[in-house]
C-alpha cells in the first residue's frame, strides 16, 4: 500500500527472455510463473524463436539497441523488483542487456537462467558468446540457476556424481570472488539419464537440487520426487522466474529458492498426466488455480 495516496503497489518482476510460441518456455513460462504467484510480470523479449514441443527451427533475434530500450522502457515507467535473464543468444547482446542494467543500480535481484540448450538438445547459444555470458554478465547476477551441462561448460568439466553437486556449486560460485553469484545447481539431468536407462533411478526417487547461498556461505540440499513425465518443457524458465518472483516478494534468499524449487517440483507433478504436443509438453504453471 502506498500510504501517500492509498493506492495499492503490485510486486513486479521482469523477464528478459526469448519468445516460445509453444507457450511452455521462454518468456510466455516467464509470465505464466509470475502471474501463478501474484506478481505482475513484465517483458523485455530479445528474440522470437520459431519451437514447438519437439524443437526448435529457428531463431529470429531483435536488434540489440532495441533490446535495451524496452528494458529502459519498462524500468523508467513501472520498476521492478526483480529480474530474470533467460535466453540470451549473442555476445553483443549479453554485453547490450548488462550496459543497461548497470544504469539502474539498485536493481539488483537479478536470476540468470544460462540459457545454452534446450530440452530438446537444440544450441541456443552461440559458442564465442559462453565466455561473454560466464566472465561479464554471471558476476552482475545474484543467482545462477545452471543445469549439470551448463554449469560443466562454465567450469570446463564433467559433474558426474549426484555427490559432487555441492562442490561443483562452490567451484562456480567461487569462480567470482567477492561478487557473492549464488548457485541453484538442478539435478534433472541424472533423472534423464534415468528414464534412458543409464541410472538405477526410477520414478518416484529422489532428486536432490543443491543451492550455494554466497551471501550466507551455506549449501542446502533440496529434494523431490523424480516425476514420470514427458512434460519438462521450460522447466528451467519456470524455475528460474519462480525463484525471481519470490525476491520479488520481498522472500530472502534461501526461502526464494526453496519456494521455487517446490513450486516447480508441483507444476510438473501437476502437469505429468497431461498431452500438449508431440513432443516434451510445458508443465502446469497454474495448478493451483485450474480444477
Amino acid at each position: 500500500m502506498n500510504s501517500n495516496t492509498g493506492t495499492k503497489s503490485y510486486a513486479r518482476a521482469l523477464t528478459i527472455a526469448g519468445s516460445d510460441p509453444s507457450g511452455g518456455a521462454g518468456l510466455q513460462a516467464d509470465l505464466k510463473t509470475f502471474s501463478a504467484l501474484g506478481v505482475f510480470g513484465t517483458t523485455a523479449i530479445v528474440a522470437v524463436v520459431d519451437e514447438n514441443t519437439q524443437g526448435v527451427y529457428g531463431v529470429h533475434p531483435i536488434p540489440d539497441d532495441f533490446v535495451a530500450g524496452q528494458i529502459r522502457s519498462v524500468l523508467d515507467d513501472i520498476g521492478t523488483d526483480a529480474i530474470k535473464i533467460g535466453m540470451l543468444h549473442s555476445a553483443p547482446l549479453i554485453r547490450t542487456v548488462l550496459a543497461t542494467l548497470r544504469s539502474y543500480p539498485d536493481v539488483r535481484n537479478i536470476v540468470l537462467d544460462p540459457v545454452m540448450v534446450a530440452t530438446s538438445g537444440d544450441p541456443l547459444l552461440q559458442p564465442e558468446a559462453i565466455g561473454t555470458l560466464r566472465d561479464e554478465l554471471i558476476p552482475y547476477c545474484r543467482v545462477i540457476t545452471p543445469n549439470l551441462p551448463e554449469a560443466a561448460m562454465l567450469l570446463g568439466h564433467e559433474i558426474s556424481r549426484p555427490e559432487d553437486m555441492p562442490d561443483a556449486a562452490r567451484d562456480l560460485s567461487a569462480l567470482y570472488p567477492g561478487e557473492k553469484v549464488s548457485v541453484m545447481l538442478k539435478a534433472g539431468h541424472f533423472g534423464l539419464e534415468a528414464e534412458a536407462g543409464e541410472r538405477e533411478l526410477k520414478a518416484g526417487d529422489t532428486l536432490t537440487d543443491v543451492f550455494y547461498n554466497a551471501e550466507s556461505g551455506r549449501v542446502s540440499q533440496l529434494s523431490s520426487p523424480l516425476i514420470d513425465t514427458r512434460n519438462t518443457h521450460g522447466t528451467g524458465c519456470t524455475l528460474s522466474s519462480a525463484i525471481a518472483a519470490h525476491l520479488a516478494l520481498g522472500y530472502g534468499l534461501d526461502e526464494a529458492v526453496a519456494k521455487g524449487k517446490n513450486y516447480l517440483a508441483e507444476a510438473l507433478a501437476a502437469g505429468a498426466p497431461y498431452a500438449i504436443g508431440r513432443g516434451h509438453g510445458p508443465v502446469n504453471h497454474f495448478y493451483a488455480l485450474w480444477k
